[in-house]
């Protein structure tokens, strides 16, 4: 089958960093589906797993953690799905990524594929939709049916892959969502998905909270930088607030005051843990999945595909790749066809 893999770690701009190889075909067993890959799109753990480094793979390794595709076989332990199924998932990081033809992927991991969407526009929401949902709905204590919330969220990064996603689903639960962006395309784009209101990001945060007459948020995500907003986020949090994190911090955190005397809750989000650490709850992922397929055919939610690069090849993704390292891009960028 055809794959893009990498066996050195290497500079995006190096032509080798990602190339086209020819691998085994694998088989479905046990609890996995075999998948046969239509469209994946690129997120920042794939840039940061690909990153200059002095390891070199004996065995091609390949990315890929955002799929959809069409389902191949079935191992014998497979309840959910059949051959033929048209499906969506993130996968499991500790395996084989879905950069390659054909993928096996537990069936505990995946989702029908949402019906009014194509391949490209799916491949678009799994690992962000997942995380988003997480984070909002399971470490933090929040409800997607929530009847009644009058609670004010601010999205640092509203529109990366996550942030895009994120901000639909708050409105969703009834949050007053105050994202922040840079750029006017950017700024447009979280308006578009349902934001209230914008801030800039790389001016002080609280005088604009302030002027929008929110001088304090009940809960926050930093999908951006860790460390930079840490001391911001402490200040502008109300007492017994909640704030949720992905991105790693370059060194210690002070979790003291003020985020002790506030009661502050911090929750760590990590989409992988559940198939890392095979825990028994790894169908919670189908589950939500399944859940957001009938909330976007159901027109509540929109996919957050911006753009199809093109067929799914090494020089393809190598563009992607670059494009995601820039900082610069909106939503999800997608590859499809092979």
């Amino acid at each position: 089958m055809k794959a893009i893999a990498l066996t050195r770690y290497l500079p995006i701009s190096d032509p080798e960093s990602l190339q086209d190889v020819e691998l085994p075909k694998p088989v479905a067993a046990g609890h996995d589906v075999l998948v046969r890959v239509e469209a994946v799109s690129v997120n920042p753990v794939d840039t940061k797993i690909r990153s200059p480094k002095p390891q070199v793979e004996a065995q091609p390794k390949v990315l890929g953690y955002d799929a959809a595709g069409v389902v191949e076989a079935v191992g014998e332990n497979v309840t959910l799905f059949k051959p033929g199924d048209e499906v969506y998932y993130a996968g499991d990081v500790t395996r084989s990524g879905s950069d390659a033809q054909f993928q096996p992927v537990d069936e505990r991991l995946i989702g029908r594929k949402p019906t009014t969407l194509d391949f490209a526009q799916a491949a678009a929401l799994p690992l962000t939709a997942i995380t988003a949902w997480e984070l909002l709905f399971e470490r933090m204590p929040f409800s997607i049916d929530a009847e009644h919330n009058d609670k004010t969220l601010l999205i640092i990064g509203g529109a990366g892959g996550v942030g895009s996603i994120a901000i639909q689903l708050a409105r969703r639960a009834g949050f007053t969502v105050i994202a922040t962006a840079s750029r006017k395309e950017s700024i447009d784009w979280c308006l578009s998905l349902g934001a209230q209101h914008v801030i800039d990001h790389r001016q002080p945060l609280a005088p604009q909270l302030a002027a929008l007459g929110h001088a304090q948020v009940d809960a926050a995500l930093n999908l951006a930088d860790t460390d930079r907003y840490w001391g911001t986020l402490g200040e502008i949090l109300a007492p017994q607030g909640h704030v949720g994190l992905i991105v790693e911090p370059s060194g210690p955190l002070k979790i003291g005051d003020p985020y002790k005397a506030k009661c502050i809750g911090i929750h760590w989000e990590m989409m992988f843990a559940r198939a890392r650490f095979r825990t028994p709850d790894m169908i919670e992922q189908h589950r939500i999945l399944t859940r957001l397929a009938s909330l976007i055919d159901a027109g509540e939610l929109r996919t957050t595909h911006t753009e199809t690069i093109g067929a799914i090849n090494a020089a393809n993704l190598r563009e992607t790749h670059r494009r995601l390292e820039s900082g610069t891009t909106i939503g999800k960028l997608v590859l499809a066809g092979w």
